[in-house]
């Protein structure tokens, strides 16, 4: 194998940015599958890259304050596999509130449903799990979108209170809200109202 192609694998890895997460199908259209294991084998063996599990990787985030790299991004994991296995995801309501920090409980579990199997991995003692299921909003493609449908479900239409919306207002700036409004339109009338309350109050 040549370096160039080495080099050509390591600057796409670069350009995506610390926390990515990928797999050996990110790079097929573009390379060899020789070459593609052949530069994450090297990159793995450099400590540029890490093996998360067998065939999926990160370009891992380091901290300054805990001197080592963090945990990876679970929805980051969620996403290569999906796109491995060409499955469609949607993240469950308390999985959204998680990722989005609206949650009260620390929890160390993801859980996706999916419209591939039911399935579940250990990711350095977390647990993520895909749940096979019919997704109601698959049309749906903006993932900021579905996770604020999500979230807002999760909650429950009588239990929505103006602390909640005004700290998920706060997780996306003006010109995101605008488009996750766009996009909610495929969800039911009561979330759309809500999301609209909060574009309106921008």
């Amino acid at each position: 194998m040549t370096t160039t192609k080495k080099q050509q694998i390591l600057s796409r890895i670069y350009g995506r940015g610390r926390g990515w997460v990928f797999t050996p199908n990110d790079f097929i259209q573009d390379f060899k599958r020789w070459e593609i294991s052949n530069t994450l084998e090297d990159l793995t063996n450099e400590g540029v890259i890490r093996r998360i599990i067998r065939g999926v990787y990160d370009y891992p985030l380091y901290s300054e304050l805990l001197k080592k790299n963090v945990t990876p991004d679970l929805t980051q994991v969620a996403n290569a596999l999906a796109r491995k296995y060409n499955w469609r995801i949607q993240p469950t309501g308390d999985t959204s509130l998680t990722y989005l920090g609206l949650s009260t409980q620390v929890s160390s579990q993801y859980v996706f449903y999916s419209d591939g199997p039911t399935k579940k991995y250990d990711i350095q003692g977390q647990c993520l799990e895909f749940k096979h299921k019919t997704l109601k909003e698959a049309s749906i493609e903006d993932k900021n979108t579905i996770l604020v449908i999500q979230s807002i479900k999760s909650i429950g239409k009588e239990n929505i209170t103006r602390e909640f919306l005004d700290n998920l207002k706060a997780k996306f700036n003006e010109v995101e809200w605008r488009k996750i409004k766009k996009h909610s339109v495929k969800t039911v009338l009561w979330v759309q109202e809500y999301i609209s309350s909060i574009v309106e109050s921008l």
